[in-house]
């Protein structure tokens, strides 16, 4: 009902923006749809708006209600980019039709740029193992799929189903393996789980430093703002864990990017171009990463020293996310196994 409420409301936007939505030149504003909810993205927008003149207005809530609302409103939508956390959610944007390529000037690693150009990335952020540094040897960690193992019973912690980055984790492992050895893996993730999921993986950190479970999925980005809260409380427990990339044997550890598309009917494509090349230039990225703990997409700019220290490691094949096909797969099997 939640859906369907929010899709009503955005035909009602439709249909009041009316012939006064016609995209007949550019204006000095960006319209965004976004995902991202941090900090650093509020001060650049507003170091953007400074620099250009170009004042930002930013609608935000979750890859697939922005990506319904964008179908909804078609010609008519105000939308300049798409913004989410996920790779897979761009491309499927893309193969719905709702972006169009766009030549930006970046800095960007050839893997940060969607081969035709549809979308860019902004940042990333990898998905690792947090470990308490106390109670687990570290010899004993290699892979995703063995935390299904019963050595790992009452151990586990990780948040719920519903998060775009486990859903994209259970994607690139049904891509590597098939889907029995997916869903035999997620049936033995439930298993070991230390507590039902709940909270970020901020908490689930903060579980480990409380004892409750020792090892968590998580992206290192937390971790990194946990070590560099204002509450010490949070520092000891960005202090407890110790960080272990998986899968650097194989196929290497799993990521999930932050990009942004231009949308098919962006009346403003110039300004969100603008925007690309603005929040991908080495400047900009320096502040994500010394501000979000994020990994910067520019090959011109190091990680923050916090996450650098960690270590650099093999990152995994992203085929997996243009097969948008895989998140309902990864979604089937979450239900199919009770991972909650």
């Amino acid at each position: 009902m939640k859906v369907l409420s929010n899709l009503l409301i955005a035909l009602l936007l439709v249909a009041c923006a009316g012939s006064g939505n016609e995209k007949t030149s550019e204006s000095k504003e960006l319209n965004i749809y976004s995902t991202r909810h941090y900090e650093a993205d509020r001060i650049l927008s507003e170091k953007f708006t400074q620099e250009t003149g170009i004042k930002v207005n930013l609608v935000k809530a979750g890859a697939d209600e922005l990506i319904s609302r964008l179908e909804i409103e078609g010609e008519k939508s105000p939308a300049d980019l798409l913004i989410t956390v996920d790779a897979m959610k761009l491309n499927r944007a893309k193969e719905k039709g709702l972006l169009q390529p766009a030549e930006a000037n970046t800095s960007n690693s050839p893997r940060f740029i969607e081969d035709e150009k549809y979308w860019y990335g902004i940042t990333y952020r990898a998905r690792v193992i947090a470990y308490d540094k106390d109670d687990v040897d570290v010899s004993d960690l290699s892979t995703y799929e063995d935390l299904a193992d019963e050595k790992w019973a009452g151990k586990i912690l990780i948040r719920s189903s519903g998060s775009s980055y486990n859903q994209s984790l259970l994607s690139s492992i049904i891509h590597s393996n098939d889907r029995e050895k997916a869903k035999s893996w997620a049936e033995g993730i439930v298993r070991n789980m230390a507590r039902e999921p709940k909270g970020g993986d901020r908490d689930q950190i903060k579980a480990i430093a409380s004892d409750v479970g020792e090892v968590a999925i998580v992206n290192t980005y937390y971790v990194g703002l946990l070590l560099n809260s204002e509450n010490e409380e949070e520092v000891q427990a960005g202090k407890k864990v110790g960080i272990y990339f998986p899968n650097q044997a194989g196929r290497g550890g799993h990521i999930n990017i932050s990009g942004a598309g231009v949308t098919k009917y962006a009346p403003n494509k110039e300004n969100a171009i603008k925007f690309i090349e603005f929040m991908t230039s080495d400047e900009s990225q320096k502040f994500y990463a010394s501000n979000s703990y994020e990994y910067p997409v520019n090959s011109n700019v190091a990680p923050d020293p916090t996450i650098a220290e960690w270590g650099e490691f093999k990152i995994d094949n992203l085929d997996y996310a243009k097969q948008t096909d895989l998140n309902q797969e990864a979604v089937k099997i979450f239900e199919e196994v009770g991972w909650n």
